[in-house]
């Protein structure tokens, strides 16, 4: 599923979960992808992680384009949570600027360099379906 955006495409690796109301994490997500476009995040993913893990509702895997991007993206991330009453969420990484981990607690964004988000490749991990479903015969 892709939804087109002004600035850019997002691209969904899962389908939304059915039944889910506008709550606290779908509120956050529209912040968050409002500041990462603002921002000029490039190749924006949101992974729906709802079941798949306990560490929240979504994944949020985006670009910059050289460490000083990365770290402002992430300092405006960081601030617009904030002023919209989401409070500080936990982060990782951001003095070296190449893979930075913040954690809202309902949503994980991951923002990489190109380089080294293409070396993990997150995205493709998230989106695998399930090993018990993969192991099935």
């Amino acid at each position: 599923m892709t939804t087109a955006h002004a600035k850019g495409s997002v691209s969904s690796a899962l389908p939304k979960s059915a039944g889910r109301g506008d709550d606290a994490a779908d509120r956050a997500l529209q912040v968050v992808l409002a500041s990462l476009e603002d921002s000029k995040a490039e190749d924006i993913v949101t992974i729906d992680i709802v079941g798949k893990s306990a560490l929240g509702d979504y994944m949020v895997v985006v670009s910059g384009r050289s460490n000083r991007h990365v770290a402002a993206i992430c300092d405006h991330l960081l601030t617009d949570l904030k002023d919209e009453g989401f409070g500080s969420a936990r982060v990782e990484g951001l003095e070296a600027g190449d893979w930075v981990l913040i954690d809202t607690g309902d949503i994980i964004v991951h923002v990489f360099r190109p380089e080294i988000r293409e070396f993990y490749n997150i995205e493709r991990m998230w989106a695998a379906p399930d090993m018990e479903e993969s192991m099935l015969h």
